[in-house]
Formats: structure tokens, C-alpha cells, sequence
């Protein structure tokens, strides 16, 4: 039975005395499977998890080095790394078996303490390989992201905007912008303090993450405000969306103590002009004056700017 803790080792080697001392060498600390042909390995690397091979260079049906390339040019073994075991010592030998992505080497007859020193140097290198890409993708998601929603912020918004509104223009797709606050913010900051104040924007933040189709963009815009991008969406669409968050949001509670705190939003909503607009500052605009039109109106609204 695989223990999960234990990484696994494809050995490819069509000699048995070979894989034998590989075995004995490597059985008790690590997870091997064999394979005594090339074809058999691909197929392996396919069906089964794999986190380093031991490939020799000289097999019967297809090189080592041939094997390699065809390892490195797929998604999900590309990354694997691969350490040849060869009986030549050759410099031209060597240097392919580097050419074609093998990341060491290993010489025949075997050095126990060598080949064990080597195997986990390499492993240790790949998880640290694999730490550096998930930091680096936390620190992506961090950077487009508000901190305090979970939503994506202003700069990320600015960011793929133009993304979409470059496929909006290919596709002829139109595409809608909501700005929307929260009515009487200062009020609710002064009677319950900041701390309440930014319990009612999470509150906000939660309905619009939990409502949002996958295609929508909602960013937290600054303070209280948020925009939503929604593609593929004319202006009456957007406004129907925004009616319905409208609605959700009168209909929430904040727990203060033993009070609950209601709060509503108003709501501008504006569509891009896809001849005459090259970039959202305008849509955006529109959006800004409904909101204002929205809170001119009595707030707890949805007002819509045309072109």
C-alpha cells in the first residue's frame, strides 16, 4: 500500500540487476515503481502521480534522451525532474542529457551515498520550487485584491477591465458598469463607530461575492463604494441586476449587541459605448452621476444614465 508521505520514484531501466540495487537503495525511504521499458514509463507518468525519474539513458525501444523530450514538452509532466543513469562518462553524452531537460546524472556502477545525496537534493529543490510559485501566487492574489472584503480592488479593476473591453470590441459584446454605496455610511460610522462601519461593507461585500455570476467583476472601489463590471450586458440587464442587489441588501441586518442594523444602497448604473469609447472613464462617469442621481432621488435606488 502508497504511503502518502512518502514521495515516488519512477525508475526506467530495462536491466534487472539495476532496478535491483535501485530498489534496495531507495525502497525504504521513498515510493518506486518500475518500468523496463520507455513506452511503459509514458504511460505510467500519465496514469500515476510521479515526483522524480531515474531514467537510463540506453533502452531498447525508444533513448532515455528521446524519453526526456517527450516528457518536457507535456503540461503535466514537463515540471517532473529527471536524472539520468548512465554508464557513459562522455562529455558529449552528459551534455545532451542536459540539452534535452535531464536536471543531473547519475554514473553506473552506483555510489549509494552519491545517488541518495542527489535524489534528495533534487526533491528538496522541487518542493522548494513549488513553495516559491504558491507564494508567488498568494502575493498575486494579495495585490488585486481588498484586504478587507476579499473583493478585487481598484487597481486589479482598472487591470482587466481593458482586457474586457478589448473582447468586448472583437465580439461586439456590450458590456455594463454599477456604482454602487452605501446610503447615510458617515451616520452608521458615528452612531455605532468605524468598527460597525466596516462590519455593514463585509455585509455588502458577502451579498455581492455571493450573487455575482462567474463572468462579473466587483471590486471594491474605495470606502463604501464598489463598481461591478458585467459583460455581456446591456443597460436594462444591469439595471435589473441592480434592482435585485438593491432589494437583497434592504433586506440585511447587521447584529450590534442586542440591536440588528439595517442598511440600504443606492445604485448607478451606465453601458459602454462600444464605437466611441476606448477605454471605462466615461462609462464610469455615467455610473457615478446615476449613483448621485440615485441618492438626489431619496436613496435606497437604482437610477441609470444613458449613452
Amino acid at each position: 500500500m502508497k504511503h502518502n508521505n512518502k514521495k515516488t520514484i519512477l525508475i526506467v531501466d530495462d536491466t534487472k540487476i539495476n532496478i535491483d540495487i535501485l530498489i534496495e537503495l531507495l525502497d525504504d525511504t521513498y515510493d518506486v515503481i518500475v518500468s523496463l521499458s520507455a513506452k511503459r514509463a509514458l504511460e505510467i507518468v500519465d496514469e500515476t502521480p510521479v515526483n522524480i525519474i531515474l531514467l537510463d539513458i540506453l533502452m531498447p525501444d525508444v533513448s532515455g534522451y528521446d524519453v526526456c523530450r517527450i516528457l518536457k514538452t507535456k503540461d503535466n509532466t514537463k515540471n517532473i525532474p529527471v536524472i539520468f543513469i548512465t554508464a557513459n562518462t562522455d562529455e558529449e553524452s552528459i551534455d545532451l542529457a542536459y540539452q534535452v531537460g535531464g536536471i543531473d546524472y547519475i554514473t553506473k556502477p552506483f555510489k549509494a551515498l552519491e545517488l541518495l545525496a542527489r535524489v534528495k537534493t533534487q526533491l528538496n529543490m522541487q518542493n522548494l520550487l513549488l513553495e516559491l510559485e504558491e507564494s508567488s501566487k498568494e502575493l498575486k492574489l494579495l495585490a488585486s485584491q481588498d484586504h478587507m472584503t476579499k473583493l478585487y480592488n481598484r487597481r486589479y479593476f482598472a487591470d482587466i477591465s481593458v482586457s474586457i473591453l478589448d473582447l468586448a470590441k472583437r465580439n461586439n459584446k456590450q458590456f455594463s458598469i454599477l456604482m454602487l454605496d452605501i446610503d447615510k455610511f458617515k451616520h452608521i460610522n458615528d452612531m455605532y463607530g468605524h468598527h460597525i462601519g466596516d462590519e455593514v461593507i463585509i455585509a455588502l461585500a458577502n451579498v455581492l461575492k455571493s450573487t455575482n455570476r462567474k463572468s462579473d467583476i466587483a471590486c471594491r472601489f474605495g470606502g463604501e463604494e464598489f463598481l461591478i463590471l458585467l459583460p455581456e450586458t446591456d443597460i436594462d440587464g444591469a439595471y435589473i441586476i441592480g434592482e435585485k442587489l438593491r432589494k437583497l441588501v434592504a433586506e440585511l441586518t447587521v447584529k450590534v449587541e442586542d440591536q440588528d442594523i439595517g442598511f440600504t444602497i443606492s445604485v448607478g448604473v451606465a453601458q459602454i459605448d462600444l464605437k466611441n469609447e476606448n477605454d471605462l472613464e466615461s462609462t464610469i462617469q455615467r455610473s457615478d452621476e446615476g449613483l448621485y442621481k440615485a441618492k438626489e432621488s431619496g436613496r435606497n435606488m437604482v437610477c441609470k444614465i444613458e449613452n
